[in-house]
């Protein structure tokens, strides 16, 4: 891309790697800028980033919705083209036999995506980008950001080296399991867990005086650079996409897009 790209971020806490996307903005590492900031917590500290930087902020309350809708599941309805159906055979985060537990999970999920959307839909991006939002994503917002399902624009940094450790707890994972090696991995968003196609990563050693502290603060300072250099890769449109399919043991047949980089921008 050679204009400057319009780059949408979600977070739920301190927005410490947002911090790092708008600093690489500003200095020119990046050529784009951030148009929002959205959070699933209105007193989320990274919030207060986006404001003095000027750039526009909203929250939609995650949790309020959640617990209306266990109160009573009748006093919401679905957003317009949600289709139960459809987000459950597209899904591969729960199993078959959850099908109960995931239709509550996704009906709640959607129905605070939806007013999601409609905020972050006031603004034109070309990249949405995680910056430590804790929200599981459903294909119902994940296909309407992904207009085309050959260029994902969902992108996400994760505390470890993928596929090693997906989940909420990267760094805690890794040096609970003994791991001599932790790391960060830049992806794009699929319709699973932590799945997404690998962008870029980045390892640190793990040593024996080691604290899940001190190996978390590793993981962070390598997020800050990692994390501006996948996104400036996006902006010099150097990403390539090939997709592939597999089986899974489940037999279900899967199919995934790998991310290739390019030496040159094209």
């Amino acid at each position: 891309m050679s204009r400057k790209i319009r780059i949408g971020a979600l977070i739920s806490g301190g927005g410490t790697n947002l911090q790092a996307i708008i600093d690489a903005c500003e200095t020119g590492n990046i050529n784009g800028e951030v148009v929002f900031v959205g959070s699933d917590r209105a007193e989320a500290p990274g919030l207060e980033r986006a404001t003095r930087h000027g750039i526009p902020s909203f929250s939609v309350d995650y949790r309020a919705i959640i617990r209306r809708l266990k109160a009573d599941p009748t006093s919401m309805s679905p957003p317009a083209g949600f289709d139960m159906g459809e987000v459950l055979s597209r899904q591969t985060i729960f199993a078959p036999v959850e099908g109960e537990r995931a239709k509550g999970f996704f009906l709640s999920r959607a129905i605070a995506e939806a007013e999601l959307l409609e905020r972050m839909n006031r603004y034109e991006f070309d990249l949405l980008a995680l910056a430590g939002f804790m929200r599981t994503l459903t294909p119902y917002f994940i296909d309407r950001v992904n207009r085309d399902s050959d260029l994902p624009r969902i992108i996400n940094i994760h505390p470890s080296l993928l596929p090693a450790f997906p989940g909420t707890d990267g760094y805690g994972d890794t040096f609970r399991y003994g791991c001599k090696i932790g790391g960060c991995t830049v992806h794009f968003i699929d319709y699973g867990e932590d799945t997404g196609p690998i962008i870029g990563q980045r390892s640190f050693p793990i040593t024996s005086e080691d604290t899940l502290e001190s190996v978390r603060e590793k993981g962070l300072a390598e997020e800050w650079e990692l994390y501006p250099e996948c996104i400036r890769l996006f902006a010099e449109n150097r990403l390539e996409f090939a997709a592939t399919e597999y089986t899974r043991s489940d037999g279900r047949r899967v199919r995934r897009t790998i991310v290739n980089i390019r030496n040159t921008s094209a």
